[in-house]
């Protein structure tokens, strides 16, 4: 076999490689030996069928096998001995017009990652946020937290049912005069405006009273799950037991028990903590860009142009998106990059070359259960197919990259973090989120 390199400008690389007849031809009777005593053919007992036969019977498939394993094994071994990185997929053609029994003529192509040179980072220097959770901050989450935890209280009797009351009632729902399943209840509490029955229903208990018996008529949607309602009119006999008013929970140690707290200054400090949690990753996000704005000036190296083109095209696509929210498919124009798209592409590229060096000089790595947490939170995005998108990620490993990288870099970043000089500067809530909205506008 031959190896005749044709091309070395920059990152491209190309080669030649040449697979001798006879060496194809080994190839394939080695496979053909291997798999000679498995094989069962009439007028010939298992293992004893001549190899012409084999070869006239199996061969020609055998034939691409070897071929690709070949091919395989040579640039394997090259990226071995030259210690070469492709930026993408090396482009692989075969002579066309090649046929059996000639040498087979293979050409590869590629772009070769960059040698990213050693990265001083003594001299970066960083700020650090600071934001100390006060009382007015927690009281605000306290109320928050009372409105979720929403109690209802029995209004006046004679009350008129409003938007947001919640009533307590019989139904026995009917369509064509006979009851379906699962269309009655008895005391069902239903808030007015929740939508959480078919759409009408509620709008007809609007200015209901305490004692009121009433049919609700309803047209269930076509799309309903039951088959034998879509699409049907149904009538609901009504019985209102009860109008409720809303009123906000207590802000006590009751309301902290709901919460998981022993009392409310267990509570308040839970919030307190997690308020402070939120700050310190909005800071962390802050002091990461800062971060990235200095080591984008601290080496300088070549692009695989490959690489810039294919990010600076994600780029371009995802702003076209954020600007039309409202088309969610790619049934849409040719998006084309602009200047712009290709310099951020350059900045984010030579960025991800310099944090996967850094990272692979320290050996970080992605732990199984690192991985395992994050195909967890993404799971949690399809209820009730977590199972499927587990097997999906197993079986797709470009999934898995894809949940990886996020955190790999993280952990680069932050082993950075503790190479780096950094200040702690205390600011208000105000002036963070100020400096959060900074980071969007640039």
């Amino acid at each position: 076999m031959q190896f005749t390199e044709t091309l070395n400008d920059g990152l491209k690389r190309g080669y030649q490689i040449t697979i001798t007849a006879a060496e194809l031809d080994a190839k394939v009777n080695e496979k053909l030996t291997e798999a000679r005593g498995d094989i069962e053919m009439k007028g010939f007992r298992k293992g004893k069928v001549p190899m012409a036969l084999l070869k006239k019977q199996y061969g020609p498939r055998v034939m691409g096998e070897a071929m690709q394993e070949t091919v395989d094994g040579a640039m394997n071994e090259h990226f071995e001995k030259s210690g070469d990185r492709p930026a993408l997929q090396p482009d692989v053609k075969m002579d066309e017009n090649w046929k059996e029994g000639d040498d087979v003529v293979v050409n590869m192509s590629y772009e070769a990652l960059p040698v990213v040179p050693d990265a001083d980072l003594s001299g970066v220097k960083l700020e650090k946020l600071v934001v100390k959770a006060g009382e007015e901050e927690v009281t605000e989450a306290l109320a928050n937290l009372a409105k979720t935890a929403q109690n209802f209280e029995k209004r006046r009797k004679g009350s008129k049912a409003k938007d947001g009351d919640q009533i307590v009632i019989d139904f026995l729902g009917k369509v064509d005069d006979v009851a379906f399943d699962g269309g009655a209840a008895e005391d069902y509490p239903l808030v007015l405006g929740s939508n959480s029955f078919i759409p009408g229903f509620e709008d007809q208990l609007l200015g209901a009273k305490e004692g009121d018996e009433l049919d609700v008529k309803v047209t269930f949607p076509a799309e309903y799950g039951a088959e034998n309602l879509a699409g049907k009119d149904a009538v609901f006999a009504c019985t209102v037991k009860a109008v409720n008013a809303p009123a906000d929970a207590q802000i006590d140690d009751e309301l902290a028990k709901k919460f998981g707290a022993e009392d409310l200054e267990g509570l308040k400090k839970n919030i307190a903590e997690r308020l402070e949690a939120e700050y310190a990753g909005a800071s962390r996000a802050i002091m990461k860009r800062g971060l990235l704005d200095q080591l984008d000036g601290v080496v300088s190296f070549e692009l695989p142009p490959s690489l810039v083109d294919a990010e600076a095209k994600q780029i371009a696509h995802q702003l076209w998106h954020e600007e039309n929210p409202d088309v969610q498919g790619h049934d849409h124009p040719t998006i084309e990059t602009t200047d712009e798209h290709m310099k951020l592409a350059e900045r984010r590229v030579r960025l991800g070359l310099l944090l996967a060096e850094l990272g692979q000089k320290q050996e970080i790595q992605v732990t199984d259960a690192e991985l395992t947490q994050a195909v967890m939170t993404q799971a949690r995005q399809y209820p009730g197919q977590e199972r499927q998108f587990f097997e999906f990620v197993q079986q797709n490993p470009q999934m898995r990259q894809q949940l990886q990288a996020p955190i790999f870099e993280d952990k680069v970043v932050d082993w950075v973090f503790e190479q780096s000089t950094v200040t702690e500067k205390e600011v208000t809530k105000e002036e963070l989120e100020k400096a959060v909205e900074a980071l969007d506008e640039e």
